[in-house]
């Protein structure tokens, strides 16, 4: 299929974007931004601007379905989460805006030729806060800003029912690595400072992201799913009850309240959002047929903050690589980080060949940027050359190709594989390896970082309190990149 993607950038539209790669759809992106949007998406992925109109209309003439998921976070932190007038303003603009121009270029669609199906964003929100009141899609619209923000936001998309299928997914807390609540939740649990929110007894319906994605692909091809959908796992739980879990996660109690005063304090009347009760439940996509991968929270959870296929330890003499890289740097630990993908060699090789892709499976967090002009001809002695942020500081790396050997140059005692060294970074010693091996119809991938971090004795201590941890977190947001773009065995 052909599909148009609005929001790809955002934290679930690049989630889809993957998803969609994985199962052979062609992907446009309506972006602001491109030259952003093609580093944050890669190279498969097609971008147009927002500032194009004629361009939105030939890819939507061209495309098979839309997913709309432009939209300004509604809570935008303590420095600009309050709803003044301006920001009401914003987020109004920011929803409906893009979703009026993509029904305009349906219904152009629709009169030349046939129109795609549009799949549209929207929140339960809509149903405003209903304390124990459970919230199906046929229960009425609710009161409050957000509620109306959803209405209006839901009456723009339907207005392409007269020429095409709409679908409106109301969508619940999204649970993912590196974004939506997680994101803030879990480093304050890790700390003790999570606990329950304004008391913790409202209802809040959430949802893992790999079900949220799975729910946006059933939705475009499931024809018999039409109007609003409530996205979200079929067993809501009370914000206490969510904290609580969080903290089984991260072995962490969560006990630390946020009362409601002082978040209303804080945020005025965005409040809501955190405090609001919606026992939404997912009835019109379980009788569509779908199935969940994650019913229980527990389970997302534990998917999300574990560091399965992980491990870190200290490097012993004998099993260093031999090159006189790591003889002159001498690493100190090394970190092996394991997968089982189901996609053949040749596939898995040149996805992880190109590095284009590269930024594809880091945290958004570090703001990776290659600086080398693109496309990169990947071989020994490639030099690449990037910006990041670790641990919040900015940085600035150079990695050298050192060894590479391609599938067609592989033996059955020979693994594809290459190596990246950094030669100017904030390592003393970096040496990574990736290795590939088909195993039947799947592909086995090993990554063996060789790593010693600088200033001897403070970078140890700094490894056991800080870096081992991050990179923990940054190889764990990979695997689960990797799962959407290729699926797991």
């Amino acid at each position: 299929m052909r599909v148009v993607v609005t929001g790809a950038t955002g934290f679930i539209g690049r989630a889809l974007t993957l998803r969609l790669a994985r199962d052979g759809h062609h992907v446009t992106a309506w972006v602001r931004d491109p030259d952003r949007a093609r580093r944050v998406l890669g190279p498969d992925c097609d971008v147009i601007r927002t500032d194009d109109p004629d361009a939105l209309k030939r890819a939507v003439a061209a495309a098979d379905a839309v997913v709309n998921l432009a939209g300004e976070p509604i809570v935008g932190g303590i420095l600009r989460g309050r709803w003044t007038r301006r920001r009401k303003a914003t987020l109004i603009e920011s929803r409906l805006g893009p979703t009026r121009a993509v029904v305009a270029a349906i219904r152009a669609a629709a009169a030349t030729g046939r129109a795609p199906t549009l799949i549209s964003a929207s929140a339960v929100g809509w149903y405003g806060t209903r304390g124990d009141e459970l919230l199906p899609e046929t229960a009425a619209h609710g009161q409050g800003f957000a509620a109306e923000l959803c209405r209006s936001w839901e009456e723009v998309a339907l207005n392409a029912r007269a020429v095409t299928r709409v679908v409106v997914v109301r969508i619940g807390v999204v649970l993912g690595r590196e974004g939506g609540a997680l994101a803030k939740l879990v480093p304050l649990t890790k700390w003790m400072l999570g606990g329950p929110i304004a008391g913790g007894v409202q209802w809040m319906p959430w949802i893992h992201v790999d079900d949220l994605v799975d729910g946006l692909v059933h939705a475009m091809v499931t024809p018999t799913l039409a109007g609003p959908v409530n996205l979200v796992a079929p067993a809501p739980v009370r914000q206490r009850a969510f904290a609580q879990a969080i903290g089984r996660a991260v072995g962490r109690p969560a006990i630390a309240p946020a009362p409601g005063f002082a978040l209303r304090l804080l945020l005025g009347e965005a409040a809501t959002v955190l405090t609001a009760s919606q026992r939404a439940v997912s009835e019109a996509l379980l009788a569509s047929g779908f199935v969940f991968r994650y019913p229980e929270l527990d389970a997302a959870l534990q998917d999300l903050t574990a560091s399965t296929g992980i491990a870190m330890r200290r490097l012993r003499a004998d099993e260093a690589p031999t090159s006189s890289y790591v003889l002159a740097r001498k690493p100190r630990y090394v970190l092996v980080a394991r997968s089982e993908i189901a996609a053949p060699l040749a596939r898995v090789f040149a996805f992880f060949a190109s590095a284009e892709n590269l930024q594809l499976l880091t945290p958004p967090g570090m703001a990776f940027v290659i600086e080398t002009p693109t496309p990169i001809a990947m071989a020994k002695d490639a030099v690449i050359d990037y910006r990041l942020r670790i641990l919040g500081v900015p940085a600035r790396w150079r990695t050298v190709i050192e060894q590479w050997t391609t599938p067609s140059d592989a033996r059955d005692d020979v693994d594809a594989m290459f190596v990246d060294a950094q030669h100017r970074g904030p390592y003393r010693a970096w040496w990574h390896e990736h290795r590939f091996h088909q195993d039947g119809d799947r592909t086995v991938m090993e990554d063996r970082i060789y790593y010693a971090p600088p200033l001897g004795v403070l970078g140890a201590i700094a490894n056991k309190l800080v870096v081992a941890g991050q990179l923990r977190r940054i190889f764990g947001y990979r695997a689960a990149m990797i799962r959407q773009r290729f699926g797991t065995t």
